[in-house]
This record gives structure tokens, sequence and C-alpha cells, in this order.
């Protein structure tokens, strides 16, 4: 039996609205390593069972009716909004370290000599002037060096002599 059946068409129309996105994607690296496997054979045994043949066997008909359908076609209008890329740069940061360094201490020491006061006579002023003087800072740096240790050893050298001996036969 064949019945007609009229489905309605219907238009789906996609309105974009721009929304400002900020996404971070991390894409994680495919790594491919490869692994070897052992495969394990497999032996299939077959074993012969003998099946007693059955004759009177009901087979039900199958019938096959054609049904006609109207499928509605959907039509989908997309829009491409371009999304910039932020980036991130790592900036290195710079650590600045205090190093103590120790300055000899220079130490003034005044002399002072008794003049004897003859008539009228000026006396200098003795001034003491401090003058700052930049005192070289060595820095000494040990670098290790390898060097071959050579070994002597006295090896005794053995020298063969013959000496020959007489020897006295003595009679029984």
């Amino acid at each position: 039996v064949q019945r007609h059946v009229e489905v309605p068409q219907v238009e789906f129309v996609d309105q974009v609205v721009p929304v400002p996105v900020q996404k971070q994607v991390q894409v994680p690296m495919i790594q491919t390593v490869q692994r070897h496997v052992e495969v394990p054979q497999v032996e299939y045994v077959d074993q012969v069972v003998h099946v007693p043949l059955q004759k009177h066997v009901h087979v039900p008909m199958v019938q096959t009716v054609q049904k006609h359908v109207e499928v509605p076609q959907v039509e989908y209008v997309d829009q491409v909004v371009h999304v910039p890329l932020q980036k991130q740069v790592q900036v290195p940061m710079v650590q600045t370290v205090q190093k103590h360094i120790e300055v000899p201490q220079v130490e003034y020491v005044d002399h002072v000599v008794h003049v004897p006061l003859q008539k009228q006579v000026q006396v200098p002023m003795i001034q003491t002037v401090q003058r700052h003087v930049e005192v070289p800072q060595v820095e000494y740096v040990d670098q290790v060096v390898h060097v071959p240790l050579q070994k002597h050893v006295h090896v005794p050298m053995v020298q063969t002599v013959q000496k020959h001996v007489e020897v006295p036969q003595v009679e029984y």
C-alpha cells in the first residue's frame, strides 16, 4: 500500500552575532613513538562434528514493500568571523645580586710638633685633609690543571754467570 505524506519545508537561517572573545588555546604536541609489540600466534584446530540433517524446514516468506517519503532539504548558511590570535611571550627577569667586598681602611695619624715661640712670627696652622684613594681590588681565580704523574719503578736485573767449580772425586 502506498501513501503520500506531505512534509512541510523548513528553512533555518543562522544569525551570527559578533562577540569579542579572547581565548588562549594550548595545543598539545603529539609525539609519535614506535613500539615493538610481540603478537602471539594463534593456532586454530578444527574439529569435525557430525550434524544430522533435518529435511523438513518451514521458511517464512518475507515481503518487501516500497514506501515513498519526502525528506526536507536543510540549508545551513555560515558566517566566518576573524578572531585575532594573542601570543604570550616569556620575558626573562634580571636579578641583581649584591657582592660584599672588604676594602682596607686608611688611618691618618697626625704628628704634632712643638714649635717654640720667638718674637712675633706667624705660625702656620696644620690642616689635615682627607683624600679618597681608589684601591684596586685583586681577585684570585684558581684553576685546577691535571698534570699526569710519571712513576718510576726500579726493576732489578738478574745476570746469570757461569762459574766453573772443581769437585774432588772420592774413592771408595
